[in-house]
């Protein structure tokens, strides 16, 4: 065991975020910390490395082992180039070089026992440099720094230029560079691209040290993990797993807790209803044994009643009309800032019910694209034509579609007038803002809070075209499974760029990856995408490369290699899906029957009971012979429902 926190509890005010908290983790383990916004992840990280005090409790680190922490915003001031900054985590290697030149050059000038001294330090001073892996130092700075997604022209730019996002980068690859015993990381992949995120699960996989992680992000979380320590409602839960293992066994523990807290509640009402009864007899002996009851009752130690997942946030998407089957044609769309090309010669057609994401390295031009889509930017060349009674919804990562003056009720109302009062309250409670939330100014509003906002827009405005941008930045777990549910069960068409592959392996139906200026295609989701990138990707390779300057050209060429197959998948997928919408089809119509045969086998069992029809033989002959026939008719109703629903 390298870290040991026992019985830690912490309040802010009135506000309980740990109660009694205990966990461990042991050498070479990678744990996560996960729960909702607020429910204090980023809060334990700090009483572990010591910036938070804890009210009560224990931290214990295993002796002259060493902690690294990553905050989840830097802001750190530095004249220091991104390389230097990265070399000075390596001082003493730097230190032990300068003494070796130092030692080669006095060398030159003595002999005899003079020399034999610094020989001997000579040696002693290489063989420290080598232990400490010192040849290889320069290569490992530039490994790390390219890993993070900086460009060997990045290298030479001072720390005090870069961005909120990019000094968080470079403080991830200083703490790296250190190799503590312990790495604490809060949102290492916020900042990250694709890539880069690929290759920092690589290197913690690796790591030959423990690792904590607080993220929002599962497929990381999925491939680095080996145990999930949960935080909900100020307890501490303990899973071995991964984030996909601790999903199931939470479920379980839920479904299994909550049937606990219902039948307790059952026997609770019971024993209520029996004391009111024995007191109502109003007998002296009936009365004491109402009492002797209401003691037991009182001695009960409640349960309380388990979280239900996605039961505070339900979002529902319904196209007002079905669009035709084609939604979105692109011709030859190009777009360049200055000498910078984005992409060019882009040829993209969406059809109707495909959820298509769109991924990249950042500053690809995935957001540029959707801009020019929304007609927010202009494109160089090339046109888009949306299809027959395409309605577009947009999702805007940096939410500048909404009114900074404005409050939440206000932002609604005035965009949707005929909804009453009661009905944009309603709303906002789904999207989690509730009594005097409301009220607040949009300006006011907190990252995730404006997510959830423009959410709300969204799904009222009835589009059946819905283009997001990064729509589960700032969101917790539990909301991104919500969005996830509703985007899978929308029944119009999503085009979506994102770097959350969790979120994009359940909800795409069709990749397009912007490599090198071209729009890759990859049918199917982020797995399948995996699996084929790099052959795809060296296909356009091999392809630009016999023809210059014609990226978008190679595009088009290792997607018509390979275009028979994929438009046969494309087939196979699209009967696939009209077969599922047939199948949904008929199931509501079944349970629609159900209902209305019950509905009548219910009227004529009241009827049944009737006087002027029980003493009327004919009507009661036929009335029996309805139910008869109603029953018969249910049971092949029931038989086909259970068919259609598997």
């Amino acid at each position: 065991m390298i870290l040991s926190c026992s019985h830690i509890n912490k309040s802010f005010g009135t506000d309980v975020v740990l109660k009694d908290a205990v966990f461990h983790i042991n050498e070479h383990e990678k744990a996560a910390i996960v729960g909702i916004n607020g429910a204090g992840k980023s809060t334990l990280l700090k009483i572990i490395i010591g910036e938070e005090p804890a009210d009560s409790g224990e931290i214990v680190i295993a002796k002259g082992r060493t902690i690294g922490y990553l905050a989840q915003h830097q802001n750190f001031i530095s004249d220091a180039t991104i390389y230097d900054t990265l070399l000075q985590v390596r001082q003493d290697i730097l230190e032990l070089e300068q003494k070796i030149r130092s030692l080669e050059l006095e060398m030159k000038h003595r002999e005899g026992e003079e020399l034999e001294a610094l020989l001997d330090s000579y040696a002693k001073a290489t063989h420290a440099f080598e232990q400490a892996d010192g040849y290889a130092y320069k290569s490992e700075v530039t490994g790390v720094l390219k890993g993070l997604g900086f460009s060997e022209e990045d290298f030479s730019r001072k720390v005090n230029t870069l961005s909120g996002g990019q000094k968080t980068r470079v403080s991830l690859g200083r703490l790296l560079l250190t190799k503590p015993d312990i790495i604490m990381l809060d949102e290492p992949t916020n900042h990250l691209d694709v890539n880069s995120i690929s290759w920092l699960e690589t290197f913690l996989l690796n790591y030959p040290g423990s690792v904590i992680i607080v993220s929002h992000d599962r497929y990381f979380l999925n491939r680095i993990v080996s145990k999930v320590i949960e935080i909900e409602s100020g307890q501490v839960t303990m899973f071995s797993g991964n984030y996909s293992d601790y999903s199931v066994k939470k479920a379980q523990m839920r479904e299994i807790q909550l049937k606990a807290y219902m039948n307790q509640q059952q026997e609770i009402r019971h024993q209520e209803e029996v004391i009111t009864k024995l007191k109502s007899f109003n007998r002296e002996k009936s009365i004491k044994r109402a009492e002797s009851r209401e003691k037991m009752l009182n001695k009960i130690e409640r349960l309380e009643k388990p979280m239900v997942l996605n039961d505070s946030m339900n979002i529902e998407f319904h196209p007002a009309v079905t669009s035709g089957n084609d939604v979105l044609t692109i011709k030859g769309l190009s777009k360049s800032f200055g000498s910078m090309k984005l992409f060019e010669n882009a040829d993209i057609e969406i059809k109707r019910g495909e959820r298509v994401a769109i991924i990249g390295d950042n500053g690809t031009g995935k957001t540029t694209l959707l801009k020019i889509l929304n007609k927010m930017l202009p494109a160089d060349s090339g046109e888009f034509l949306t299809g027959s009674r395409v309605h577009i919804g947009y999702y805007d990562q940096e939410q500048q579609l909404l009114n900074e003056d404005k409050t939440l009720f206000d932002e609604l109302g005035d965009e949707f007038p005929a909804m009453t009062n009661t009905e944009i309250r309603n709303l906002l409670a789904a999207f989690l803002f509730t009594g005097d939330d409301v009220f607040k100014q949009v300006r006011d509003l907190s990252g995730g809070e404006r997510g959830r906002l423009s959410l709300a827009k969204l799904m009222l405005s009835d589009a059946n075209f819905l283009i997001l941008d990064e729509p589960t930045n700032h969101l917790d777990i539990v909301s991104k499974e919500i969005l996830e549910n509703a985007l899978t069960h929308y029944t119009g068409t999503v085009l979506f760029v994102s770097h959350d592959r969790y979120f994009i392996n359940q909800t795409a139906t069709r990749i397009l990856s912007l490599y090198h200026g071209q729009f890759i295609n990859f049918l199917g989701n982020y797995d399948y995408y995996q699996e084929k990138a790099a052959e795809q990707f060296a296909l356009a390779d091999q392809t630009a490369a016999g023809s210059p300057g014609s990226r978008n050209s190679a595009a088009a060429s290792s997607v018509s290699a390979k275009e028979s197959d994929t438009r046969a998948e494309w087939l196979a997928a699209k009967e696939a899906q009209a077969r599922e919408r047939k199948r949904r089809n008929d199931l509501r119509k079944t349970e629609e029957q159900i209902q209305k045969l019950e509905e009548r086998d219910n009227e004529i069992n009241d009827l049944l009971t009737r006087e002027e029809v029980y003493t009327n033989t004919s009507r009661l002959i036929e009335l029996n012979k309805e139910q008869k026939d109603i029953s018969e008719q249910l049971e092949l109703l029931y038989e086909q429902w259970e068919n259609l629903a598997e």
